[in-house]
């Protein structure tokens, strides 16, 4: 495999270097490569990206703050292509990460390989307001989720996401779209897909994953998809509001968090199935620069204990089940710098052992060639069961091409 990605990448650097003599009319931030075939049969929109960070943070120990620990990591590299094959209806995108974050979670369902892949989706919209997904994408989930990675307001999304987000998967997607009167638009996606995450070769170990996500848009559409980009970039001279309401069922889930999380695996090799459900109800409004975007994650389950084949025995694996509120606002000024704040909640089932925990973070960002090249910083205060806790402070940048 990594054989085979070394390859790729010296033909995608060859193609440059061929072109680099050429002149291009695309600029920054509209991809590195923009391709058509002389007939018109396909597209290709090569972009690559990463992000930088570093990391300090502060541990409290009942009596004071101890000293600090210090990273830097690659937090995001990544490889995206996409454009259209055969007809401007059938459009594709992938992605693929080579960051250790991107990459990570090798284990027996995936033959212990590198995850590369974050996306391969064909997309054919068949009809007007119609289209049809298939491949593997993000799921239609929360919104915070389904906004890229490169178009955030903080640094990194918040611990509701982190915890109770349904990502990606491997299936079918169905999308529809159509007006109520004047510029009141609402989006239907419905999605059936394997259930274990991406990058899954070895299964379907459970059932299947149902999700279905409703959206609302009573004053039209956002500038340039801003309903899935956080930050008023455009600087809506009209207030926009997006309201989305998901269900999402994962029949005989076998991770603690459905999509992910360890398998539950028993001693006797068979793995424990539940039944998991995953609510989200989130906004997104944008008016003159200021932002705002919240959301309400609740995951239940028919029975959060693991238990071995006798159905008595505790395995030691629990589903990651309660409730979490983010709620997360900012305002950009004229001469690209922007303020944000947020405050998240997570709430858990007794029976999980997590503790509640809250957190406050500010921070502060510099646009310079919009979301493509990009400085931020935050800081973040953190509880846990009503305890001081943790300070943490982040710097990073972002470049995408």
């Amino acid at each position: 495999m990594k054989l085979k990605l070394s390859i790729a990448i010296i033909a995608i650097l060859s193609v440059i270097t061929l072109k680099a003599q050429e002149i291009s009319d695309t600029s920054f931030g509209k991809g590195l490569i923009n391709f058509v075939a002389k007939d018109s049969t396909f597209s290709v929109k090569f972009a690559p990206r990463f992000q930088v960070r570093s990391m300090s943070s502060w541990d409290h120990d009942g009596n004071q703050y101890i000293s600090p620990e210090h990273n830097f990591i690659v937090r995001r590299a990544r490889l995206k292509f996409d454009g259209f094959a055969y007809s401007p209806k059938l459009v594709y995108k992938i992605e693929l990460g080579l960051s250790n974050r991107d990459i990570s979670g090798a284990n027996e369902f995936n033959r212990n390989t590198p995850r590369y892949i974050l996306d391969a989706v064909l997309k054919w919209k068949f009809a007007d307001n119609w289209e049809l997904w298939a491949g593997q994408t993000k799921l239609p989930g929360n919104v915070e989720r389904v906004v890229s990675s490169g178009n955030l307001q903080l640094i990194d999304r918040s611990l509701l996401n982190s915890r109770f987000n349904i990502d990606r998967d491997l299936g079918i997607q169905l999308r529809h779209k159509s007006k109520l009167g004047g510029n009141f638009l609402m989006r239907e996606k419905l999605s059936v897909s394997q259930g274990e995450g991406r990058n899954v070769s070895e299964g379907n170990e459970g059932g299947l994953q149902y999700t279905a996500r409703l959206e609302l848009l009573p004053f039209g559409k956002f500038k340039s998809k801003g309903d899935y980009s956080q930050s008023d970039l455009k600087r809506e001279e009209k207030p926009k509001l997006m309201l989305g309401f998901t269900y999402n069922y994962n029949q005989d889930a076998v991770r603690e968090r459905g999509f992910a999380g360890d398998y539950m695996i028993r001693t006797d090799g068979t793995i424990y199935e539940t039944d998991q459900t995953t609510i989200f109800a989130d906004a997104m409004f944008k008016y003159k620069g200021f932002s705002f975007m919240g959301e309400y994650a609740k995951r239940t389950a028919d029975d959060e204990i693991a238990t071995e084949a006798d159905g008595v025995t505790p395995t030691g694996d629990v589903v990651l089940t309660g409730d979490a509120l983010n709620l997360q606002a900012g305002y950009l000024f004229k001469n690209n710098y922007e303020i944000a704040a947020r405050f998240t909640t997570l709430d858990y089932e007794n029976v999980t052992g997590a503790l509640p925990t809250e957190q406050y973070t500010l921070g502060v960002n510099k646009f310079i060639v919009g979301h493509k090249l990009k400085v931020q910083s935050d800081i973040s205060y953190t509880t846990v069961d009503g305890n001081e806790d943790n300070i943490t402070f982040r710097l990073g940048f972002d470049i995408h091409f």
